[in-house]
């Protein structure tokens, strides 16, 4: 059972990552959406129907007062040093989005943490830790196998500081929901924290490889219309193409470096 568990642990969170990225890399197509949809739905039904799983975790709010303010000190501290990276490397991109495309900003803000962050602390934190316990002999073990493959998944950016990025940030959240087993704590944190990431200048780490090669041939385009894209089950640049205004460059279409 522990040898099964473990090629189905490589299968999901290794070899999946990996052929996207190498199917973007040579041009080919990358079924994204329907991949991280069906495993959500997957994820959630598994968790719903074994009964060993405490539903309440899904969506208890009782454990962020004890870590809300762990989570925010946490978040102010990292907040003010992305800002001063962005300010100090890329004086260009801060405060971009939000300054010139007001309005999708505005509506990914909204619409991220519900259809994009849920999801995946559903399958990063708590399917994860549920599912491959077994797998590992220490609660450190596990939050450093849920980052790990919490940072892989962004290897379909094409860039080694979305990698690096999100490993680190799945750390925070994979440490969060150790200590409160509440997904609604990661989910608001990792809300903060992604939400922050796309208003300040960072998003472009976030772009299909294509799309940012553009972006950094034209500075002043870049940041218009950064998208959550599969930090979130969404294609890269889809939710920005149905709701950007005409005009406007949809900011991630699919293609490799």
């Amino acid at each position: 059972m522990r040898g099964w568990l473990l090629v189905e642990f490589v299968f999901l969170f290794v070899a999946l990552p990996v052929a996207f990225y190498l199917l973007q890399r040579f041009g080919a197509f990358a079924p994204m959406i329907p991949t991280l949809l069906v495993a959500f739905v997957g994820c959630l039904l598994f968790l719903l129907l074994d009964r060993r799983f405490n539903r309440r975790h899904l969506w208890s709010a009782r454990s962020l007062r004890e870590e809300g303010p762990r989570i925010a000190m946490l978040f102010i501290a990292g907040a003010i040093g992305m800002a001063g990276v962005v300010l100090l490397l890329w004086p260009e991109q801060f405060l971009a989005f939000p300054r010139r495309n007001t309005r999708v900003w505005a509506i990914i803000m909204i619409a991220y943490p519900v259809f994009s962050v849920y999801p995946q602390e559903l399958v990063y934190r708590a399917f994860l830790f549920h599912r491959y316990r077994s797998l590992f002999r220490s609660e450190t073990a596990l939050i450093f196998a849920s980052a790990g493959a919490f940072g892989l998944m962004h290897i379909v950016f094409q860039h080694w500081l979305s990698v690096a990025m999100t490993f680190a940030g799945g750390l925070l959240f994979a440490w969060t929901y150790a200590r409160s087993r509440s997904m609604f704590a990661t989910t608001v944190e990792h809300a903060l924290y992604g939400c922050f990431v796309f208003t300040v200048g960072l998003g472009t780490f976030f772009y299909s490889g294509g799309a940012r090669e553009r972006i950094n041939g034209r500075h002043e385009q870049a940041a218009v219309a950064p998208s959550p894209a599969v930090d979130a089950g969404l294609e890269p640049g889809v939710l920005v193409e149905r709701i950007a205004p005409e005009g406007v460059e949809p900011g991630a279409p699919r293609g490799g470096a």
